[in-house]
């Protein structure tokens, strides 16, 4: 609760009436349902949460064991080859492919 105040920068009296306008409109009888469910649902976030960062360090251990490649993109040629690329600018006519072939 004392987060929910320091982060809002609400003080003792602030947080004391808006308890007494949510006890107001939600009722007694509501109260304890609501933060039953509150509750439930901060403990499948940290359970979703926990499962994620388990998954993520269980496929960082992985790529450690199989030390593979940083990139999985095929690489068409090899580095020593000094083959000219087309200028990506440069327009090619359906025509142009037909006579390289």
């Amino acid at each position: 609760m004392s987060f929910l105040a320091s982060f809002m920068n609400l003080g003792g009296p602030d947080l004391l009436v808006i308890l007494l306008i949510i006890l107001v409109l939600f009722g007694a009888k509501k109260l304890p349902e609501l933060a039953r469910g509150l509750g439930q649902a901060i403990k499948e976030f940290q359970k979703a949460k926990d499962e994620f960062t388990d998954e993520l360090h269980k496929a960082g251990q992985t790529d450690t064991k199989t030390n593979a490649p940083a990139s999985t993109v095929a690489r068409t040629e090899t580095p020593g080859t000094t083959a000219t690329r087309p200028d990506p600018n440069q327009a090619v006519t359906p025509g142009d492919k037909a006579d390289q072939v």
